[in-house]
């Protein structure tokens, strides 16, 4: 017995009879393999091809690529008639290089956005899988899956009872189950999480059962897994939640509906909203998500076909498809490179895809929501550890087996780490081959006179490239009286985009350093752990800004020292140098509740006003069900516990 259930056993003594098994159903084993990635699957015994793969996907995807194409080769222009006047030496073919790949990437982006914005617009986001609009009861049996690691339980319960809600008022309760799998290691965590569920299960209408594991092996992709070998011969479906997550209990019954109609989908993932966002960093995410998100997600869903991508929740899994293509190996080496699979999501749907079961995202469907970190402190935590996750794909990206298009998202996924040093190297190149030449103090004034140059058609398309989506997304909105009301009308709609579009651009290169500082760790072989996520911050001090911000300033500072021999560059430079200068500034003031209520108040950021409600019924509220009446001991006596 570890150290955790030792003094665990040792609060529960003459307290309360505590049986492990008591919150569980019996077991349901089955079978999950670890995959061997070495060797491919016997194709005779794949699902094969499903009726919910397009027949006309490989056009689809050659849209994409000429798209693609041809906007970098517009972008390639400026650069290498600059580059190419006075002949080409080493810095300018990799400044020309790196410009390639970024602008490659960008260019995809935009065309990706460019293709959901038509997509939507024309009503073509269900061609793929028909939602039923009014489905009948599920003839399956589903589990919800909540996995729990240091959480606020009760935050988080109040979550899952939003979703049984859902699911009791449709009246389809008794085809789905609650599980609540706990990899909590803290002991006070623990026992606030067990006095949450014991009352979350006296009132919630599904069935609810509860597993703590006392070695939290393989984090969440383990959780998972343990789940399915213990349990999965039970469920026909699972739906995968994390912490933040709820959604609507019509969401649900469509997802199983689609599922039971398609016997070959093995996966469907849905968009996520995101929701009761506060601090102004939550705001910027929470604003962008809801605007632009759908186009882009809109796009995803129509080039990628029946071979789409998971996100790791919300979405919901066939469970015997999951147990027989997803047991994930462990890589070979130490951390942060080997080890368990971090950024399992990805992983598994290329394995999902490996077996022959298709997987979707859909952008058809609304009521998926989830949380993000409050402050950019919090983001980059968590975004260092799935930076090195995306990482890790690096092996696998050769794995026998997996189609072109599972490789091409494990490494748009690492490129989308990536592209941080590759934008910090490109900046850095461009001012080191400034550094050769005079002193212009005609570019200094370019701005008050402008002229028709290469390097201004360069600059208009990268805006256009960057800002293009968040246009589109807004055009969408604008377009749809309905939606655009719910956003408080047009005016509202262009106050929160000019302030993402700010905001957006001060937090850029903050990241940029954060990523590159992030991989530049990894590479040195500095595993970034696994963290509980803080998900209710109101606020970081100074003194933790000034340390969590310091090699963003110290690279600010490194630009100003280069710009004191080329001051006329300054005015180009001005939108990188001054937020790493006011890096810590800009974290204590995105940090705060009130600066957020504040911009809310002025009309800025401000999205549909279910976005700040709490969905989520309290879980210490509401009737009792008769039939566990008997766990209300056990409650009072986690409640003691946890007071003492």
């Amino acid at each position: 017995m570890n150290s955790l259930a030792m003094r665990r056993e040792d609060f529960l003594v003459d307290a309360v009879d505590f049986p492990a098994d008591s919150w569980l159903p019996a077991d349901a084993p089955l079978d999950m393999a670890i995959q061997d990635l070495h060797v491919a699957p016997d194709h005779a015994a794949m699902t094969g091809p499903t009726a919910t793969a397009p027949a006309d996907v490989g056009r689809r995807r050659l849209v994409l690529a000429g798209l693609t194409t041809l906007i970098t080769l517009l972008s390639a222009v400026a650069p290498f008639i600059l580059y190419g006047r006075k002949g080409w030496d080493g810095l300018e073919i990799t400044a020309f290089g790196l410009f390639l790949v970024l602008i490659a990437s960008i260019g995809c982006w935009f065309s990706n956005a460019a293709i959901g914005l038509w997509v939507l617009m024309t009503n073509r986001e269900q061609k793929d899988l028909a939602f039923a609009p009014h489905p009948a009861a599920p003839t399956t049996r589903t589990a919800l899956l909540m996995p729990l690691y240091n959480e606020d339980a009760h935050t988080a319960l109040a979550r899952l009872a939003a979703i049984d809600a859902g699911l009791a008022r449709l009246g389809v309760t008794e085809a789905f189950d609650l599980f609540v799998l706990s990899d909590t290691n803290k002991l006070e965590a623990l026992l606030a999480e067990q006095s949450a569920f014991a009352s979350f299960r006296l009132r919630a209408h599904s069935n609810a059962f509860y597993r703590h594991r006392e070695e939290n092996v393989e984090k969440k992709a383990g959780n998972i897994a343990d789940w399915t070998r213990r349990f999965g011969a039970a469920y026909d479906f699972m739906l995968v939640l994390d912490a933040d997550s709820t959604m609507a209990g019509e969401t649900v019954l469509r997802l199983v509906d689609a599922m039971e109609r398609n016997p070959g989908i093995g996966l469907i993932q849905t968009a996520p909203t995101i929701v009761k966002a506060q601090t102004p960093f939550a705001r910027v995410s929470q604003f962008s998500v809801r605007l632009y998100g759908r186009v882009a997600a809109a796009g995803l869903a129509w080039w990628t076909g029946s071979e789409g991508s998971y996100w790791g929740h919300n979405a919901i899994l066939r469970t015997r498809a999951f147990a027989e293509a997803c047991g994930l190996p462990h890589l070979p080496g130490r951390k942060p490179f080997g080890g368990h699979v971090m950024s399992h999501d990805v992983v598994e749907a290329a394995l999902l895809r490996r077996a022959g079961w298709a997987v979707h995202v859909t952008a058809a469907l609304d009521g998926s929501c989830e949380e993000t970190p409050p402050t950019i402190t919090d983001f980059i935590r968590r975004d260092h550890r799935w930076c090195q996750g995306n990482l890790q794909h690096a092996a696998l990206i050769g794995a026998r087996g997996l189609t072109g298009m599972s490789r091409l998202q494990l490494f748009m996924g690492i490129l989308s780490y990536v592209a941080s040093p590759l934008w910090f190297a490109s900046l850095v190149t461009g001012l080191v081959i400034q550094l050769y030449y005079p002193i212009d103090w005609a570019s200094f004034f370019y701005f008050l006179k402008p002229q028709f140059t290469p390097f201004m058609l360069a600059s208009v398309l990268a805006g256009v490239l960057l800002i293009g989506p968040k246009i589109m997304g807004a055009v969408l909105v604008l377009s749809r009286p309905r939606e655009r009301r719910a956003f408080g009308g047009g005016r509202q709609i262009l106050k929160g985009m000019a302030a993402e579009i700010t905001m957006s651009a001060l937090l850029a290169p903050i990241l940029m350093v954060a990523n590159t500082k992030a991989i530049l760790k990894i590479l040195c072989g500095q595993d970034a752990g696994w963290h509980a996520q803080e998900r209710d911050t109101d606020g970081i001090s100074w003194g933790d800004a000034l340390r969590a911000m310091r090699w963003q300033m110290a690279v600010g500072l490194g630009f100003v020292a280069a710009l004191a021999f080329r001051p006329d560059l300054a005015m180009f430079f001005v939108p990188i140098v001054m937020p790493l200068l006011l890096a810590a500034l800009i974290a204590v003031w995105t940090s705060r509740r009130a600066t957020g209520e504040a911009l809310a108040r002025n009309g800025f950021l401000v999205t549909p006003a279910g976005d700040q409600q709490s969905a989520m019924p309290t879980v210490l509220h509401g009737p009792m069900r008769p039939n566990l009446m008997q766990d209300d001991a056990r409650v009072r006596a986690l409640r003691a516990l946890q007071s003492a």
